[in-house]
């Protein structure tokens, strides 16, 4: 459970963003210190699953062939096998669409050469190289642990955002899912909550609110 501070910044970043006639997103900005990001090992690039859910929906695309094929294709937004890789090996374009379009990638550990092979140039510097599925993983559980998943990864900047949830969603939701990924910074970087700076949560039109 999150502390009140946060929900407190929660609630304020809710109450603060004016009437909008979409559903907006909830998004967390964080800002580093005292790390030198030109070197890669410092960088953020961690997978989190939030607690509470995104909140939004979540484009999943599984590699795989065969009986794994059938079971993904209850909860994946889309299966592809062998062969489509292939074709998205030769359609620059459409490979670049797909990686665009796509939130997380799963594949079988059997595909995986091959993707790097035809896809690695274009997943690769977008971040989104699949999670290989081990053969005794369920596939469908993966997929519904992945649309609760956000991406934290900071590249050379200090500054970094993340979705955290939906404006519908209670601050308390919102909260915990903040707090998670606080924990697992914390918990990561080389000098823990003293390379943060400052964290914001604001919605997407809102004004920024500062989480303690």
């Amino acid at each position: 459970m999150a502390d009140q501070e946060i929900e407190q910044a929660v609630s304020r970043a809710l109450e603060d963003a004016p009437q909008r006639n979409f559903r907006e997103t909830v998004d967390l900005a964080i800002n580093l210190r005292d790390l030198d990001l030109n070197d890669p090992s410092n960088r953020v690039d961690e997978s989190v699953v939030l607690p509470s859910g995104t909140g939004q929906e979540t484009t999943i695309v599984v590699f795989a062939e065969g009986e794994t094929a059938l079971r993904a294709e209850e909860a994946a937004d889309d299966v592809l096998d062998h062969d489509d890789l292939e074709e998205l090996g030769d359609d620059d374009d459409a490979a670049k669409d797909l990686a665009d379009d796509t939130d997380f990638f799963i594949a079988e550990k059997g595909l995986m050469q091959d993707i790097g092979r035809y896809l690695g140039t274009v997943l690769g510097p977008r971040g989104k190289m699949p999670e290989p599925l081990d053969p005794d993983d369920d596939v469908v559980e993966v997929i519904n642990r992945m649309k609760n998943t956000v991406q934290l990864r900071s590249g050379e900047r200090r500054t970094f955002h993340t979705r955290v949830g939906a404006q519908d969603m209670s601050a308390e939701e919102i909260a915990d899912n903040i707090d998670v990924i606080l924990r697992r910074l914390h918990a990561d970087l080389e000098k823990g909550p003293m390379n943060i700076d400052t964290v914001f949560v604001k919605t997407t039109m809102g004004p920024a609110v500062e989480v303690a």
